[in-house]
């Protein structure tokens, strides 16, 4: 999860979208791209062949809703709840996200598959945040979810990865700064979490997740761009708390591009300063 030679995502290092057509009225049609409405020249009258078409997409929908809302206590199935199929590994439980912070981190996490879940997920994303780039707040950072054990391996680690000549060599300067005129742009997002081992004190989990990294500017000779990647984490429980013993980044799993249009230097900086982060739990 450390930044090295061969990337350019500082830290840890759309998809391809369904296309349903909507049928064509007097002022135009709207294709749906995912979640947003693309914009179509066409006009004339509504063709029975597309009303054919706008029905048996709803049939379908209304099929699978009625599948995905349908109980998995069957009472034909004869099953006890053994065999009632498992959530996703992160998927909503309604328990309450964490209420604390120690130096900005979110802290306080349940001693449960969930809570480690939860854990690594935010250490994740303050891990492959701009704060790590400035040395006394990625000091801050490391300590705030390190176990004891583990802080000095872990500290010396990062110091070395957030070299002066790292940080000269993307544009950074020597305290982690954007030049003037630019914004550093450096974010983790976490996808999703999977726990591979759990024995009640110590948890090994898997976060799956898409990085931004870059500068923007005018000037800037490196641009914005997003990565995927996972995180590997192992965490011990100690003095209350989930804590990091060991961090590991692999790629992927790396999705297909979407066709949506690039955003200009200056839509990117003004939207990372304009939308904060998220505090991450199940």
């Amino acid at each position: 999860m450390s930044p090295d030679d061969d990337r350019n995502d500082g830290l840890f290092g759309g998809s391809g979208e369904t296309r349903t057509r909507l049928p064509e009225g007097e002022g135009g049609g709207d294709d749906v791209y995912g979640g947003g409405l693309r914009r179509s020249a066409r006009g004339g009258r509504t063709s029975s062949r597309s009303l054919v078409t706008v029905v048996g997409v709803v049939v379908l929908l209304i099929a699978a809703i009625a599948f995905a809302n349908r109980g998995g206590d069957d009472s034909s199935s004869g099953g006890d709840d053994g065999d009632k199929a498992a959530s996703s590994p992160t998927a909503a439980t309604g328990e309450k996200p964490v209420g604390s912070k120690n130096a900005g981190v979110p802290s306080g996490f349940a001693k449960s598959e969930q809570g480690a879940e939860s854990a690594a997920a935010n250490y994740a994303s303050a891990l492959g945040s701009d704060g790590m780039f400035n040395p006394s707040r990625r000091h801050e950072i490391v300590q705030a979810m390190s176990a004891p054990r583990a802080l000095d391996k872990l500290q010396r680690g990062f110091d070395a990865d957030y070299s002066q000549a790292f940080l000269k060599r993307i544009g950074l300067n020597d305290d982690g700064s954007a030049p003037a005129g630019t914004t550093f742009v450096n974010r983790t997002l976490p996808v999703g979490t999977k726990i591979k081992n759990f024995g009640g004190s110590s948890a090994t989990v898997d976060v799956w997740c898409s990085g931004l990294f870059g500068l923007t500017g005018e000037k800037s000779t490196n641009p914005v761009t997003g990565s995927w990647f996972t995180v590997s984490m192992k965490l011990t429980w100690d003095q209350g708390d989930w804590k990091v013993l060991e961090s590991r980044q692999s790629a992927g799993p790396t999705p297909v591009s979407g066709d949506n249009p690039i955003s200009g230097a200056e839509e990117i900086g003004k939207a990372v300063k304009e939308f904060g982060g998220f505090t991450y739990a199940r």
